[in-house]
């Protein structure tokens, strides 16, 4: 009985000690914890105090914390080499000259196109965005000058491999040329669009698309008259000018000027009686008579018989039959005249080359040249001697000597309007011969502006009012002439040309002994007067209702930049101008504070 306990006591003994430790053990495993997880859970036996454990400064020189420190030092140093080496060269590649590419020995039959590709790798990377104001804007208009139309006078010029003066510009967009009612538009409502911003109904101009075709009383309604960048900037005192190898009172160069509801209405013989008496006005005489058209500083073109009444004509000098003529006895160039003696204004009228060679432009703030009865001379055809017609180029610089007079800028548009008057004849080789003499009067404004030092503050715009239905069709051999046949039909066995039109005037040419279609390799297609073939005959080829290009260089020629309205072009205008709308206007610096000058 007594043994038992005793033999009990000694085994509680051991298992005190036993429980002693593992206690201890416990104690010192939840203290270590609670320092390494920051816990504060568990019972008053077995939270940690601190006061038995190691200091934790003696974490921070371990073995382990020195060779983590170690490592996080190296990867950051490496990262920020990394990225100074990356900024570096990011900055370096707008210097294509100091950075090298891989040699790749390659055939011939590739070096020439990566050679190709690394130029105009140079030539991207080195762009410049002027973001500077512009003090002048030349605006260049080829009426009717498609893509279609761009790339057959490139071919025609240069070749496949070549480019037009404009190509060179850093800066292109797209513009959609539909107007309010017409998915196919007219030169007319697109003028209006470029220069006023509006869109507006077919074959109307200078009014908005509240205004139905031929609706006079509409018309009237000063409040539903679109105003134009030529407006804005007589309002901001620049001086402002045109030029066109069209009459002055056709449609493109009226919508700078004019409101009127019909495109016809050039001279008194073009409207209605209707119209007459309800007050309205042709456009001839809001040319000479309103405010807009008497402030144009340069006015340059054809259209004699749209000013004077009776006009004589000649072989060299022919009248439009495709148009009106005035026969209410006006002479409204010797209106214009007599406004600017009485006005004491320093003016000129001219009619022929050696009037325009002859003319000081630094002599004179107005310049009138009305050198045509209808529309001047195509380029290849006009008299070079003083007698004769001038060029595009010639108009257009002597035009920048006048315009140039002032310390206010100056806004000049240039209309390559013969273009559209070849393409509408279906006379494919005029129209593409135009076009390069557009390409030349763009490369003497700038060798002009150049001289001048003026390139930097002025923007230089070349674009389209509208296309033609102008294709490039078949395989032809690279090298081939544009103007050539590009292969045989397999349907018909005849050949056909590389360029055709969807709708021609006499282009549907049917051979009376097959009742097939006419065989071009029995025509000199490379002729003048050759008329391409149409898959439509009508009276006149039609326009086309594609996108056109747009190309700008110099002062904020950035803001041109992808696909447009049509009507963009006179608010980017206006705003590159700071004329109208964005004169004085608090829109003008939220803008400029977007894109610091």
């Amino acid at each position: 009985m007594t043994e038992t306990p005793i033999k009990n006591r000694k085994i509680r003994k051991l298992s005190d000690v036993e429980m002693t430790e593992v206690q201890l053990n416990e104690v010192d495993l939840s203290a270590r914890n609670n320092v390494e997880t920051g816990s504060s859970s568990g019972t008053e036996e077995t939270k940690f105090d601190g006061s038995n454990a190691e200091p934790p400064s003696k974490w921070f020189r371990s073995r382990f914390f020195i060779m983590s420190l170690v490592f996080s030092c190296l990867l950051i140093t490496a990262m920020c080499i990394g990225f100074v080496v990356h900024y570096e060269m990011a900055e370096d590649v707008g210097d294509m000259d100091t950075v090298t590419y891989w040699p790749v020995e390659l055939p011939k039959e590739q070096h020439e196109w990566y050679d190709l590709g690394i130029k105009e790798l140079k030539k991207a990377v080195s762009r410049d965005f002027n973001r500077r104001r512009a003090k002048n804007v030349v605006l260049f208009v080829g009426d009717g000058m498609g893509p279609n139309t761009v790339t057959a006078a490139r071919i025609y010029g240069f070749k496949e491999e070549g480019l037009l003066s404009w190509e060179h510009f850093p800066h292109m967009g797209l513009l959609k040329t539909y107007c309010a009612d017409k998915q196919v538009s007219d030169s007319f409502s697109t003028a209006t669009a470029l220069f006023g911003g509006v869109k507006v109904n077919y074959e109307t101009g200078g009014v908005d698309s509240s205004v139905p075709l031929g609706n006079c009383t509409a018309s009237l309604q000063q409040d539903h008259h679109v105003q134009t960048i030529l407006r804005w900037a007589q309002m901001d005192g620049m001086r402002t000018g045109f030029v066109t190898t069209t009459r002055v009172t056709h449609a493109t160069p009226a919508a700078l000027y004019a409101h009127v509801p019909d495109r016809r209405w050039e001279c008194e013989t073009g409207m209605t009686p209707e119209a007459r008496d309800q007050g309205c006005i042709d456009i001839a005489r809001q040319l000479v008579e309103l405010p807009t058209g008497q402030n144009i500083n340069v006015i340059m073109g054809g259209g004699r018989q749209m000013l004077v009444s009776n006009v004589s004509h000649s072989e060299a000098d022919p009248l439009d039959t495709w148009a009106s003529k005035s026969a209410d006895g006006r002479d409204l160039i010797k209106d214009w005249r007599r406004k600017k003696e009485e006005a004491g204004e320093a003016h000129a009228v001219i009619q022929n080359n050696r009037e325009l060679w002859n003319l000081k432009g630094e002599e004179v703030d107005y310049l009138l040249g009305i050198f045509a009865n209808g529309h001047l001379m195509y380029d290849h055809e006009r008299d070079r001697g003083e007698s004769g017609m001038p060029s595009l180029s010639n108009m257009t610089l002597k035009a920048l000597e006048v315009l140039g007079n002032s310390d206010k800028g100056f806004l000049l548009v240039v209309e390559a309007g013969l273009i559209d008057q070849a393409h509408h004849r279906g006379k494919a080789r005029k129209a593409l011969h135009e076009v390069l003499e557009l390409s030349t009067a763009v490369e003497s404004t700038l060798s002009f502006l150049k001289s001048t030092d003026r390139l930097d503050e002025t923007l230089v715009i070349v674009t389209a009012d509208h296309s033609h239905s102008l294709t490039i069709n078949g395989h032809p051999d690279r090298g081939s002439s544009i103007l050539g046949l590009a292969g045989t039909s397999k349907t018909e066995q005849t050949s056909y040309t590389t360029l055709t039109y969807g709708t021609s005037y006499e282009g549907f040419q049917v051979d009376p002994s097959t009742q097939k279609r006419k065989n071009p390799a029995e025509s000199d297609i490379h002729d003048w007067e050759y008329t391409q073939q149409a898959a439509i005959n009508t009276d006149e080829n039609l326009h086309g209702g594609s996108d056109v290009t747009i190309h700008a260089e110099g002062a904020m020629s950035y803001l041109f930049h992808g696909v447009h309205e049509q009507s963009y072009v006179a608010h980017a205008i206006s705003y590159a101008l700071r004329i109208g709308r964005f004169r004085d206007s608090s829109i003008v610096e939220t803008l400029a504070e977007l894109t610091p000058l």
